[in-house]
């Protein structure tokens, strides 16, 4: 059983909470830009003195509506910075907000809004008003739900006019009583499976494993005008540690609303560091390489591509060599300076998590110049339990453990979690808490090693993994990756349990498409034709070839289905993280699975009978 620790390094004094670090940089660098938030097309500061103001008179409006110490209080909306203000007001009120997806059904909604005990709720717009109200005629209604404001309809003016009377000193009361050990928020898992659960995290995760991070990746945060745009959703854990982050380190935010906003934002807000998951960083390269236009550019940028990651694979045995260096030039002058630009020109780090983000993704990067620090955790684990070190990356791995955090691999493979990171349980939920900490470690469901300096890489799910009729374990995330850096290829589900073989169900990425075509001198085409199309269908099967080449025979995909519709948040086969989830897919595309093996054994049988057909003649001939 391996198992790494990490010593804390950072000690915190247990009275603090996360508003301690708002109020120190109000009072002690007044003037320091926290946030920025797009108007007209511009970018507008914020300083500290500013926030703190804006978020006392919200947190006194919470207080003035009778939210009290320890109420819930919901938020659903996009990425904006009012969704940060609200959070950091809730937690000056001694509240705890609760996060809940905007592309939530009633149903969701209602659970969430139950479960929690919710006293009121924050929404973006209309739409998510009737969310709101059509969840309270869910199972019985919400009885214990009062007030529903809308940000579009001032929602923030509404606050600060009723909390106008409220006393400083009754606000300050309420803020000085909060410690590290007190709920700061409940936020429940998105769930691939069943129903969503209620993981209630401390002011103390954040603040602590937040202090410990910066400390980790100090690089990241102490660079010259560091500043990072959050464009993930902030009902997701990854957004909102990011959100606590930044605050602790004192470092600009900027707030967009999603990840295609953030493409078009990079060039104008210049981040130097980005946050993202990997989908995102798979976009970007996909989006320039259609952008090239095909012909003589297409193979110059696949040829720079190829040089930017042969040069960060030779960073890691010795250095490049000089021929390699000079292509390397060329590649950066001709291709590589560009996507930079498109970024921000700006960007030096990133931080990847969510799932894994491979490793041509991670050498092509930083032979672009863009270092990505990827990492790993879970909501349960506040976000990051590892994090690659700017001074010793290995990509492929997701790091060591951060400081006050210990990682174990149990003997079936399972990544175990214990120290500053983990959660404090399930809401309602003591049962669920106790099959998921045990002995004090927190059992993740991912499988994993280590190598001898602690550096963590993830081999799959626990309860992902595919046994075949021939009892091979195979595990689907590997092949599922590979497949999906394919330009034209949206999302990829790899099936095989109890079957004879692995297969796979394919999508097609629909804004990719028309350019992918247009490179390769090919007729415009719709998803429904494209997924029946000999030539697509040839490039998903070298696509597939590609990624068969990494693991045995018996792992292989031997045969792909080509769905004509894509896996989305608003369809219900992915969460609002961007994972697939897997039981759904497989529950309504059941029968399009038994088509793919009736029609595999079908061929078989058809070849068997023409074998022995052959046979039988072969023997009659010879007879006579």
């Amino acid at each position: 059983m391996d198992e790494f620790r990490m010593p804390r390094r950072v000690e915190v004094d247990p009275s603090r909470s996360i508003t301690d670090y708002l109020v120190d940089h109000a009072r002690l660098r007044p003037q320091q830009v926290l946030y920025e938030e797009q108007v007209d097309g511009a970018w507008v500061a914020h300083d500290a003195a500013w926030t703190l103001a804006r978020v006392e008179e919200l947190a006194k409006g919470l207080m003035a509506a009778g939210i009290g110490a320890g109420d819930t209080v919901a938020i659903m909306s996009r990425t904006r910075l009012e969704w940060t203000l609200l959070d950091l007001a809730a937690w000056h009120a001694g509240a705890v907000p609760v996060p809940i997806y905007e592309s939530s059904s009633p149903e969701q909604a209602h659970w969430i809004l139950s479960d929690s005990g919710a006293r009121a709720v924050v929404v973006e717009n209309a739409d998510n008003a009737a969310t709101v109200e059509a969840a309270r005629a869910v199972d019985g209604g919400l009885p214990a739900l009062g007030p529903v404001w809308r940000i579009d309809d001032g929602a923030l003016a509404t606050l600060t006019e009723l909390g106008r009377d409220v006393p400083d000193a009754a606000l300050e009361a309420r803020r000085a009583a909060v410690g590290l050990d007190d709920l700061a928020t409940i936020i429940y898992t998105s769930g691939t499976t069943g129903r969503p659960k209620g993981a209630e995290l401390t002011h103390g995760n954040f603040v602590l494993l937040g202090l410990e991070a910066i400390d980790a990746i100090r690089e990241v945060f102490e660079q010259p005008g560091a500043r990072s745009l959050l464009f993930l959703p902030l009902a997701h854990v990854f957004a909102r540690f990011v959100e606590v982050l930044v605050l602790l380190a004192g470092t600009p935010l900027g707030h967009t609303p999603d990840t295609k906003q953030a493409v078009a934002d990079f060039a104008t807000f210049r981040p130097t560091f980005i946050l993202s998951v990997p989908r995102v960083w798979e976009k970007v390269y996909n989006g320039a390489e259609q952008k090239t236009g095909g012909g003589l550019k297409l193979r110059i940028f696949r040829w720079a591509a190829r040089v930017a990651i042969a040069y960060s694979r030779a960073l890691d045995t010795g250095g490049p060599r000089p021929a390699l260096a000079l292509q390397h030039r060329v590649a950066d002058r001709l291709v590589l300076a560009k996507i930079r630009a498109a970024m921000g020109g700006q960007a030096t780090y990133a931080v990847s998590g969510g799932a894994p983000l491979g490793e041509r993704l991670g050498h092509f990067y930083r032979g672009l110049g863009l270092t990505v620090l990827e990492g790993y955790g879970l909501t349960e684990t506040t976000a990051p339990t590892n994090v690659n070190r700017p001074e010793k990356i290995k990509i492929g791995t997701v790091g060591p453990p951060l400081p006050g955090t210990a990682v174990r691999i149990a003997d079936d493979g399972e990544i175990l979690v214990r120290g500053i990171p983990v959660f404090r349980g399930y809401r309602n939920n003591p049962e669920g808490t106790a099959a998921a900490i045990v002995d004090g470690w927190f059992h993740t469901g991912d499988l994993g090693s280590m190598d001898e300096d602690g550096y963590l890489r993830i081999t799959g799910r626990k309860k992902e993994i595919i046994v075949t009729a021939g009892g091979k374990n195979v595990a689907p995330a590997p092949l599922e990756d590979s497949i999906r850096a394919h330009p034209i290829v949206s999302q990829c589900v790899v099936v095989g349990d109890h079957r004879p073989y692995v297969a796979a169900l394919i999508t097609l990425d629909g804004e990719m498409l028309p350019g992918w075509l247009a490179n390769h001198g090919r007729p415009a085409l719709t998803v429904e034709r494209a997924a029946a199309d000999p030539f697509v269908r040839e490039h998903l099967q070298l696509a597939i070839d590609r990624a068969n080449a990494k693991v045995s025979r018996a792992e292989s995909i031997r045969q792909f289905r080509v769905l004509t519709t894509d896996f989305t948040v608003e369809n219900g086969y992915l969460t609002p993280s961007l994972k697939v989830k897997r039981d759904a897919v497989l529950a309504d595309h059941a029968d399009t699975v038994e088509d793919l093996y009736a029609g595999a054994a079908a061929q078989r049988a058809a070849a068997a009978a023409q074998r022995a057909a052959e046979a039988a003649q072969g023997a009659a001939e010879a007879a006579s």
